[in-house]
Formats: C-alpha cells, sequence, structure tokens
C-alpha cells in the first residue's frame, strides 16, 4: 500500500476530490497528526497522542476512501449498529497501544475506518465515529 505523507488536510481534500470528513467531538490532547496517501484514491489522518499519563488513548486513525480499507488480519468483525466492529489484543504493541479497536462504515459513497489503540471505551469511539461528517 503507498504511504505518502501530504502537507495537510487540503492536500488530502484535493487527492479525495472532496472534502475529507473529519471527526467533531473533542480528540485527547494531541502531541502530532499525520496525513498520508494511503493509495490511489484514499487517504489517512493519524493522531497520536499525549500517552504521558496512565490510561491515556495512544492513537487514532481514520482511513477515507473510495475504496474499502484494506485487511490487517484483525478478527471477523462483529455489529455494532451501523458499524463493523473488530477489536485485538495486540500484544507485542507497547501498553499504550493495546488493545486495538476498529471500526468500518460508509458515508456518502466513501469507506471509512476509524482504528483506535490504547484505552478507549467503545462508547468514545462510537460517539468519535457518529461525529465524523
Amino acid at each position: 500500500m503507498e504511504r505518502e505523507p501530504l502537507e495537510g488536510i487540503a492536500v488530502a481534500d484535493e487527492r479525495l476530490g472532496r472534502r475529507v470528513p473529519l471527526p467533531a467531538a473533542a480528540l485527547p490532547l494531541t502531541r502530532w497528526v499525520e496525513v498520508v496517501a494511503s493509495g490511489a484514491d484514499a487517504v489517512q489522518v493519524e493522531w497520536n497522542f499525549d500517552v504521558s499519563r496512565p490510561d491515556s488513548a495512544g492513537r487514532l486513525t481514520l482511513y477515507v476512501g473510495v475504496e474499502p480499507a484494506p485487511e490487517r488480519g484483525l478478527p471477523e468483525p462483529t455489529g455494532s449498529g451501523r458499524y463493523a466492529y473488530r477489536q485485538a489484543p495486540l500484544a507485542e504493541a507497547e501498553p499504550e497501544f493495546r488493545p486495538v479497536q476498529e471500526l468500518a462504515w460508509e458515508l456518502d459513497g466513501l469507506h471509512l475506518r476509524l482504528t483506535a489503540q490504547g484505552p478507549w471505551a467503545l462508547t468514545e469511539l462510537l460517539a468519535l465515529a457518529d461525529s465524523v461528517s
């Protein structure tokens, strides 16, 4: 999969040919954000959070593309409302990045996947996904 750094969200909008839908809900304290191309017709926004406090969320990635996001070997999804939900312990990761959880859905003809690493509650992830517009 092509992974090319982009100069910002406006370049991601241009690459996608429309505005990249983003969460409107508040996110944890962010240390840095990366915007990358993820294939010919897809982008990812990657938030890396401050993990200096115990039980802080580690990372959040939003994939937005014309085609579904590539598989990553996680367990088969289960339903959680309009979302397909997956979760895995990710034992090989640092503690602040375990477990990994993923919500996938479609919005206005685009495929979206929200991947969270760290101690996120499913209700938090659902609220974030619900706020994406």
